[in-house]
């Protein structure tokens, strides 16, 4: 089962709205074999100028899902919401079975990290460089295309992980003209 945790900026969270949040998102629990027992963090923020920013966040074992959407109408905008979750199960569920078809079924197929959670963030001072923020995680399996579906899916510009055929650590990006780059290490050199 899937739980919200709606938090509001500048506006209230009424109970037609949260009643509206959670309806959309267990909707989502329809897609999957095994309802994922876990919690949607949603974010709901107003702006002066009467827009609103609704953010939602599902962290589970193998995908995090990470969606947000700017509007109006705070309703729409979780319709739109829900409308890219479901793009982003469905395109994880195809990829999961291209790989099935492909590979062996014992492989992990994709893994995912905490939404935000593959990188640290620098802010740089007149004082030198301060780090504001720190994260860790373990990198898991994968080959750079699921990267990239998992970097696309936290919305993020790279993505750290193991690949899987060289076994060393590797990272892929977002390129200003679109398209992706992938650094790949030379451990042990």
């Amino acid at each position: 089962m899937i739980r919200c945790e709606i938090r509001g900026e500048n506006i209230e969270v009424t109970d037609a709205i949260r009643s509206h949040i959670e309806e959309k998102v267990g909707k989502l629990e329809r897609y999957f074999t095994n309802a994922p027992n876990t919690h949607a963090h949603v974010n709901i923020k107003t702006y002066g100028n009467k827009k609103g920013k609704v953010e939602i966040t599902i962290p589970m074992k193998d995908l995090t899902l990470r969606a947000e959407e700017r509007h109006d109408d705070l309703y729409a905008a979780v319709d739109l919401i829900i409308d890219k979750l479901e793009r982003q199960i469905r395109k994880h569920k195809t990829k999961i079975n291209r790989k099935f078809r492909e590979k062996n079924p014992e492989q992990e197929f994709f893994a995912a990290l905490e939404a935000g959670a593959n990188g640290t963030e620098e802010e740089e001072s007149d004082e030198g460089i301060d780090i504001v923020r720190s994260k860790q995680f373990q990198l898991k399996p994968m080959d750079s295309e699921e990267a990239v579906l998992q970097m696309n899916m936290l919305g993020h510009d790279f993505f750290i992980f193991n690949d899987r055929e060289t076994e060393g650590t590797s990272i892929v990006y977002r390129r200003n003209d679109g398209k992706y780059g992938l650094i790949e290490t030379n451990e042990g050199i």
